[in-house]
């Protein structure tokens, strides 16, 4: 049974997705108007499985990607995308200093496969990856394991280059960005969650992101929570309350 999509208030909203992850079941985030203007499909990463995948690659269609909070990046030593290419390759800073259109920066790190995965890209090896980091993450969040044995895991059982591409959200969250790699972690802190979540963007037939109208249609049609940022970030706030996360 799914939970369906509610026009209500944010609270009820938000509590329905904090439910919807937990169970392991997909939540649509809209972010703004005024920013990339995209519907994201979030799931908790450590609660994936190939179906999830599957889900995200034939109903999202947009990049696969893990959202991780920035204490648990810093702990793994996570570094910007930009910040490698800035180090190590001076002749391709007119690549990396161009403006985004909706954002100061980007939030991509590095890409990773597990060890256990062959190719690293069918539903079931990216599935093992996200789900293992999910795993790692959850254990490390709820103080099962060191920030020692936490990075000893990761550098022992995953790869890099990968098919699975890593984010970093920003040290304050939605109070220094509001992405959906910001928003996905929100979300999940909102609902005593691992900070580690998988999300993808909707893409449309037209060759465009999937519109906000069609998005909440595709919600609607399968009884999944749908969301703006907005709601996430005014919870947030008044959960956080102003204080950096």
């Amino acid at each position: 049974m799914h939970i369906g999509v509610k026009e209500m208030g944010g609270t009820d909203l938000v509590a329905d997705a904090v439910e919807a992850l937990k169970r392991g079941l997909p939540v649509l985030v809209f972010d703004s108007e005024g920013r990339e203007r995209e519907t994201d499909i979030f799931f908790l990463a450590e609660k994936v499985d190939h179906h999830s995948i599957r889900l995200l690659r034939r109903d999202a269609g947009g990049l696969i990607c893990v959202s991780l909070h920035p204490k648990i990046a810093d702990v793994l030593g996570l570094p910007f995308l930009r910040e490698l290419l800035a180090l190590y390759s001076s002749k391709l800073k007119t690549l990396y200093v161009k403006p985004l259109p909706y954002d100061e920066r980007s939030a991509f790190s590095i890409t990773i496969n597990h060890v256990d995965t062959f190719t690293g890209i069918s539903d079931r090896d990216r599935a093992r990856t996200i789900s293992r980091l999910g795993e790692l993450c959850r254990m490390y969040w709820t103080r099962n394991i060191s920030e020692d044995e936490l990075c000893q895991k990761f550098l022992s059982e995953f790869r890099s280059p990968g098919h699975v591409f890593l984010l970093r959200a920003a040290n304050n969250i939605v109070f220094e960005r509001q992405g959906h790699t910001e928003l996905a972690i929100a979300l999940a802190m909102l609902g005593n969650l691992t900070p580690c979540v998988v999300l993808a963007e909707m893409l449309g037939d037209d060759g465009y992101s999937l519109s906000m109208k069609d998005a909440k249609e595709y919600a609607r049609r399968h009884g999944y929570v749908f969301l703006e940022g907005k709601v996430i970030i005014e919870e947030f706030k008044r959960s956080f309350g102003g204080k950096t996360a």
